[in-house]
């Protein structure tokens, strides 16, 4: 009875990958492709197999949880798919991938139920990390950020009294001109240090409240981080001449940032957790008396 129940069992997941495979084929090759050509989402290529090691680590409950299937996750199903076939219509990559997630949630719900779901609601969660923002919020953000590092840049250099002038996103030098372009505008930091801000937190802390924290201390983290580069790309341009802000410098400082972010997010750590373990008082001992 029981080796049917397992064969029933894979039969129908493979059945649901299959098509699940089939109906996302297109969505899937241009998600991986962009994965692996746009640097901005390059940390992508990581979220399944992280997401599907969130499962594993959940199995036990998994196979001790009761299933009681959902007609609700049919509806989300079949929503999904007419969110897919909007976005194949309008050719409008978020919403294709959106659905993916939809797909996912729904036949959860629908298969197994809400307890099976709410003990995989973090892993599906997690698998929005690897979806490309829409190209209309990634400007909306992109942008400020390129004016906030400039802004940082020039305040630095000037702190240093060197001769500087910022023209929106472009910061003049004596001997060259500085753009802060957008693949400088430290939102390829942002996304990555976010996603492993997520990851470390989960590892290193039981606490929903320190991982939640540590979490959105990415966000400053990573604009601070940026800005410090812009200035020190200043800086080395103003005293070793305009090739010392290109080429191996600048690929070298971005490796750099990243790694000054982490040290940051660590430290900051250790802060969170001092401040939300409560404190345990020594044990009193009461001597007696000597009769």
């Amino acid at each position: 009875m029981m080796m049917r129940v397992r064969t029933a069992a894979f039969a129908v997941t493979g059945l649901l990958l299959l098509s699940f495979g089939l109906l996302y084929r297109d969505v899937l090759v241009k998600l991986v492709h962009d994965w692996l050509t746009d640097d901005n989402y390059s940390h992508g290529i990581l979220i399944v197999p992280i997401a599907l090691y969130l499962v594993w680590e959940r199995r036990a409950r998994l196979l001790g949880a009761t299933p009681k299937p959902s007609a609700l996750g049919l509806v989300i199903v079949l929503g999904s798919i007419l969110v897919l076939t909007a976005g194949t219509l309008g050719a409008e990559l978020f919403l294709t991938r959106i659905s993916m997630l939809g797909i996912v949630f729904g036949t959860i719900l629908f298969v197994l139920g809400w307890e099976h779901l709410r003990i995989l609601l973090f892993p599906i969660a997690f698998l929005l990390l690897m979806i490309p923002l829409p190209a209309i919020i990634f400007n909306q953000i992109a942008f400020p950020l390129q004016l906030l590092a400039s802004r940082f840049g020039e305040l630095t250099l000037q702190a240093l009294n060197i001769p500087v002038l910022r023209e929106g996103n472009v910061i003049t030098l004596a001997t060259t001109q500085l753009e802060v372009a957008e693949a400088c505008s430290g939102i390829r930091s942002l996304i990555s240090l976010l996603t492993l801000g997520i990851v470390y937190g989960y590892f290193v802390t039981p606490s929903v409240l320190a991982r939640t924290l540590l979490a959105l201390a990415t966000i400053p983290v990573a604009i601070l981080a940026n800005g410090f580069r812009v200035a020190g790309t200043g800086i080395a341009a103003h005293y070793y001449g305009p090739s010392a802000a290109e080429g191996f410098f600048h690929t070298f400082s971005g490796w750099l940032v990243f790694v000054v972010s982490f040290a940051m997010l660590f430290f900051i750590h250790r802060l969170i957790a001092r401040w939300t373990t409560p404190s345990v008082a020594p044990p009193q001992i009461k001597m007696k008396g000597v009769a």
